[in-house]
């Protein structure tokens, strides 16, 4: 069983915005964060851990029949800590203190932050990393899943290819990698940089079982995920086809606010348009 049990759509649709509320609280307090890249992967973690996906317990992070979840995009992992302080694997009162000294809680997840599964600040090892999971799963005669979030950027990186060959080869289909496609990255538009073209169709010729779909819409990811163990051993892709920035409209499909920090007024305005009470507490 997950953590929780599937929450309806509509249920996740509320959770997926409180969770976009929690991050941009977060990281408004000391300034620090990547809120763009979190924001289009919000849905993608609540179907996760509130959708009846992962299965997880409440307060046991190192429950040993845990499903293993991976944010690769190391820059927008920060984006768990709102879901496991809920899950009570730490105290909420500890996202008040992201990034600051003495905190576990750092811009970049690593695995002392309890429900973290492995450091990711340096893209293109998640796949690896829960290719290995998979197959140790395989190899021990377990039954937990690993799912990692990767970002199309992060699609440049040639050791996410040589772990999708390594996968499919194995046929790790207890492995799911989920693309964050937002289409963008820290310097722009991906097809203007180097053309990723049609990741379905490259992570279909390395031998995966590919879904594509809107990663907005909670009912399609939901689809998608209902393939898991029924690929014909192939791994599992699922391209989601996202929008950077989703839900304030200044940030959305702007590769400029990768990493930059609302002026007071823009920060009032974001407040307003995620539904925050309360203006900019940095007038």
């Amino acid at each position: 069983m997950s953590a929780e049990s599937s929450l309806p759509i509509n249920d996740l649709k509320e959770r997926a915005a409180w969770l976009r509320r929690r991050v941009f609280e977060m990281v408004m307090q000391h300034r620090e964060g990547h809120v763009p890249s979190s924001f289009s992967m919000a849905e993608i973690l609540t179907l996760l851990y509130y959708g009846g996906v992962a299965r997880l317990r409440r307060g046991a992070p190192d429950w040993p029949d845990r499903d293993r979840i991976l944010v690769s995009k190391g820059h927008a992992a920060h984006a768990l800590y709102p879901i496991l302080a809920d899950l009570d694997y730490f105290d909420s009162a500890e996202l008040e203190r992201f990034t600051q000294p003495g905190s576990f809680l750092g811009m970049y997840a690593d695995n002392r932050v309890p429900g973290i599964e492995g450091i990711s600040g340096s893209l293109g090892h998640g796949l690896g990393m829960g290719a290995g999971f998979a197959l140790s799963a395989r190899m021990e005669g377990r039954d937990f899943r690993t799912f990692v979030v990767l970002g199309d950027g992060e699609c440049y990186e040639g050791s996410v290819w040589e772990s999708a060959m390594f996968a499919a080869h194995h046929g790790l289909d207890n492995l799911v990698a989920i693309v964050d496609r937002n289409a963008l990255c820290i310097l722009g538009r991906t097809e203007d940089l180097v053309r990723l073209g049609s990741l379905a169709d490259k992570w279909r010729s390395f031998g995966w079982a590919v879904e594509e779909v809107d990663g907005h819409d909670l009912a399609a990811l939901r689809a998608a995920m209902d393939r898991i163990g029924s690929t014909d051993g192939l791994p599992l892709a699922i391209v989601a086809n996202t929008v950077k920035g989703k839900g304030v409209s200044f940030m959305e499909g702007r590769a400029e606010w990768h990493n930059r920090m609302p002026s007071p007024e823009q920060e009032a305005q974001a407040r307003q348009e995620l539904g925050l009470a309360g203006a900019s507490g940095h007038d």
